[in-house]
């Protein structure tokens, strides 16, 4: 019998989507795989359409929204499998797409989570913003992917097409090992949403495990990288990545990259406000009082063994800032140029 795989797509009043990408989650070709819908607290005819139209989906249902770090902790506690696949709602996907991912994980017990090759289900040969071919990180914390480098999205000529380790895998499709995700407590339920799957494979990358992209999987997010950069998602990523940078990195790397960050944070802010932006200058600023808020709440926890960021799978070296609002370079491919491998 093949592992047991569990999609399960967390979904808060996302009836529209449910009905138009389920179909073909259903349609997968694996023959041992369910699909759970964890609903988080919606309002909308979500339970009632599923159980209508999709009767095969498994159903769980949460009273509150608690964001996608804690909906995902509630839902996981509930599900028992092999490995898990946490898919966001707005996902097709191809046939075919779980075998590769479940052959690459069976294949070396190292590696604890993986993401498929994420493109627009909108331009389906141009890679999608959250994750694209695999998701790295830059010395002070900034998060890309092999195919996207800020706002910027490459298309897919096969240039991403080999197996490789990576920093982080998407949250809009990561299959996980379930023991692995248990035995990190999961998500960090204080992030809400954003950022939280980086955060969590960065604590699996300093247990001793690897990350991988899998690009002979495919799948087409429709996605959320077009949203207005101001309030509270430009709060939640601003907030959220100076809390990993705390949790994660050791002392003698955080006493001068967490005053670097807030500089260059302080820059966009500034760039924003300048540019009429005031909601992304107020989401920013917001974002740096609830980060000394959240430290000195004594609600941080450290991770127990932090190591130096550059010694891990999926690390840029330099600063991606500074190759991309300065040298110009604007591909993962030209900044990361002259390292080994990607």
């Amino acid at each position: 019998m093949k592992p047991l795989v569990s999609i399960v797509i967390l979904n808060y009043n996302g009836a529209g989507y449910l009905a138009k990408f389920l179909p073909s989650v259903l349609a997968t070709q694996y023959e041992n795989f369910e699909v759970v819908v964890a609903d988080n607290g919606s309002s909308d005819n979500s339970i009632s359409l599923v159980k209508e139209k999709f009767p095969s989906v498994k159903i769980i249902t949460n009273n509150t929204n608690e964001g996608f770090a804690g909906g995902y902790n509630w839902a996981l506690q509930k599900v028992k499998a092999d490995y898990y696949v946490l898919l966001n709602s707005d996902v097709a996907v191809d046939p075919h797409w779980i075998q590769p991912i479940v052959n690459l994980l069976e294949s070396n017990k190292t590696i604890a989570a993986c993401q498929p090759k994420i493109l627009s289900f909108n331009n389906k040969d141009v890679f999608e913003y959250a994750g694209a071919a695999g998701g790295w990180i830059d010395a002070l914390g900034y998060p890309f992917s092999r195919g996207r480098v800020f706002d910027v999205c490459e298309k897919d000529n096969e240039q991403y097409d080999t197996a490789a380790p990576i920093f982080w895998a998407t949250g809009a499709c990561m299959m996980i090992r379930s023991e692995l995700f248990h035995a990190m407590n999961g998500f960090d339920a204080s992030f809400f949403a954003h950022q939280e799957e980086i955060d969590l494979c960065w604590r699996l990358q300093l247990a001793g495990y690897k990350i991988y992209a899998c690009p002979q999987s495919a799948v087409y997010h429709v996605g959320a990288g077009t949203l207005p950069r101001g309030g509270r998602k430009v709060f939640l990523n601003f907030r959220n990545n100076l809390i990993m940078l705390t949790k994660n990195l050791p002392l003698s790397s955080l006493i001068w990259k967490l005053p670097a960050r807030f500089s260059l944070d302080a820059i966009s802010a500034y760039k924003g406000l300048l540019s009429g932006d005031t909601s992304f200058f107020f989401a920013i600023a917001k974002a740096h009082f609830a980060f000394m808020g959240y430290v000195l709440s004594g609600k941080l926890k450290r991770t127990q063994s932090p190591k130096a960021l550059e010694t891990l799978e999926g690390v840029y070296p330099g600063s991606v800032v500074y190759q991309y609002f300065i040298k110009n370079k604007q591909y993962f491919s030209k900044i990361v140029a002259k390292l080994a491998h990607y």
